[in-house]
């Protein structure tokens, strides 16, 4: 396999992202578990993560945020609770320098967004996103704590997920013992 051309992963631009928490009722975020593990570009596991994808030139945020939602989970019947004050970003591993999203990137910039479901819970379809017309990015789905989410996502996202967890704590409900 060649090795990436590029010599200076700081010299990669960012890729710009959106990432959406949806919680229900009871306070739960949905998480979804990568269908492209365990061999997938993050490193191999069984990462979970919330929805997340990139937003197009010129796309108003929160639309890019319900368009990935949808094109992800097929969830469309959500109000919006809140948003992160400032964009959170993480770098690739070196391994993955070159490999993940072409090698444009060296990592990504994120816009996080919290919506509540309004919906009926039989909404979520992670099998046939978007009406069946997107590629699954999950392979299965539940709803989870949020303070437990920095554990389940690989190691280079853990501290972006930490930052997600302080910022939307307050629209979390309580955690399970």
């Amino acid at each position: 396999m060649a090795k990436s051309k590029i010599k200076n992963p700081a010299d990669l631009p960012y890729r710009p992202c959106v990432g959406i928490a949806v919680f229900n009722g009871a306070g739960k975020v949905f998480v979804g578990r990568r269908a492209d593990a365990p061999g997938d570009a993050e490193g191999p596991g069984q990462w979970w993560q919330m929805p997340q994808g990139g937003v197009d030139e010129g796309e108003d945020l929160i639309a890019a945020a319900k368009r990935e939602l949808w094109e992800e989970t097929s969830i469309r019947t959500v109000s919006l609770i809140a948003k992160a004050p400032r964009w959170l970003t993480y770098d690739l591993p070196p391994e993955l320098i070159g490999k993940a999203w072409g090698g444009r990137f060296r990592g990504q910039r994120q816009k996080w967004f919290a919506f509540r479901l309004e919906g009926a819970e039989s909404e979520i379809d992670v099998h046939h996103p978007g009406g069946g017309h997107h590629k699954a990015e999950f392979m299965a789905w539940k709803w989870e704590d949020l303070g437990k989410l920095p554990t389940l996502v690989p190691p280079f996202k853990k501290a972006v997920y930490e930052q997600v967890v302080e910022v939307f704590a307050g629209i979390a409900g309580p955690s399970s013992p």
